[in-house]
């Protein structure tokens, strides 16, 4: 049976809205309206602890809009979560009674062993349904991994929704956002600066080795927009194309060769990357600086990008009734 849901993460960098039918039985999940914007909510909050008013008032304004969206597309059900950002601000109550006003539900601000199951489900129940045809697929365990504006998600995971439900997972705070705000202030960051942002994320992957098993893991399943722009430049795409991001396989030196491309690189030349969105320009440096890193500390040789993530894990719960 097809449920029409509608689905809402706010992350400390974007916010995004996905409207689809789900089929939970025939594992098929059709968009109806996929889209983001880069409201950086999280702006500051490493440094303050609390929501930005002016951040506040972007992801309130934007939400209003999603509203209106919702409303024309009848759907079953709605669900929001706020992850890293509102987990760590002081003021998360003022963004909650905002969002109640504007969508006339309460945001979920998630633990982050439930933002890693969401996101688990969201990228692997598609890989599961591949791994039943013929040819190369990615195999299981997967290791997940959501590189996020404020954290990171690391979820290692058997198969696709059945697979969501027995988990090891860690979040670390070592998000895009938080470690350009710490870090990676110059233009181009200095060599010092990547150093310390080096190993500010080299210290985070110490307590996700002590706490997940990484080398059951027989695939690298990276989701979220700092993967997703590292694979279309490693690609070589004129512009952005999630059709073609979406389960690409990109390997180690390639992720390499582009974070260090990114880290060398002015703003001004990032921008002009063709499949750069303007809201990362500033943060994508030290987003693929995590990749990298991890990808060197575990030894992965390929990654398989995912455009879905935790949005559908949402649209998949709700339609689920879970």
């Amino acid at each position: 049976m097809t449920k029409r849901v509608a689905a809402i993460d706010c992350g400390t960098n974007s916010l995004r809205l996905l409207v689809a039918d789900v089929d939970v039985a025939r594992r098929t999940l059709t968009d109806l309206e996929r889209r983001m914007e880069i409201v950086r909510l999280g702006q500051g909050v490493d440094a303050t602890g609390m929501l930005a008013p002016e951040a506040l008032d972007r992801t309130l304004r934007m939400l209003a809009e999603y509203a209106k969206q919702i409303a024309a597309a009848d759907v079953t059900a709605v669900r929001m979560v706020a992850t890293s950002a509102t987990r760590d601000a002081r003021n998360a109550a003022d963004f909650s009674a905002g969002v109640q006003r504007a969508l006339g539900i309460t945001p979920e601000v998630i633990s982050g062993s439930e933002e890693a199951r969401l996101s688990f489900a969201g990228a692997t129940a598609e890989l599961a349904a591949d791994a039943k045809t013929e040819g190369p697929h990615p195999v299981p365990p997967y290791l997940v991994v959501d590189i996020g504006g404020g954290s990171t998600e690391f979820v290692l995971g058997g198969n696709g929704l059945e697979g969501a439900t027995d988990l090891a997972a860690i979040s670390v705070d070592i998000g895009c956002v938080r470690l350009t705000e710490r870090h990676l202030h110059a233009d181009p960051p200095t060599a010092a600066q990547v150093q310390a942002a080096t190993a500010d994320i080299d210290r985070a992957l110490d307590d996700v080795a002590a706490t997940i098993a990484v080398p059951d893991a027989r695939t690298l399943v990276g989701l979220a927009g700092s993967v997703t722009t590292v694979t279309a430049i490693a690609l070589g795409l004129p512009f952005y194309d999630p059709a073609r991001t979406h389960h690409a396989r990109i390997s180690a030196a390639s992720v390499h060769a582009v974070t260090g491309q990114l880290l060398g690189q002015t703003r001004e030349q990032r921008a002009a990357i063709g499949s750069m969105h303007p809201g990362r320009v500033d943060i994508i440096g030290a987003g693929a600086l995590v990749l990298d890193r991890v990808m060197q500390r575990f030894g992965f040789a390929e990654l398989v990008a995912s455009e879905h993530d935790i949005l559908d894990g949402i649209a998949w719960a709700l339609a689920a009734g879970g």
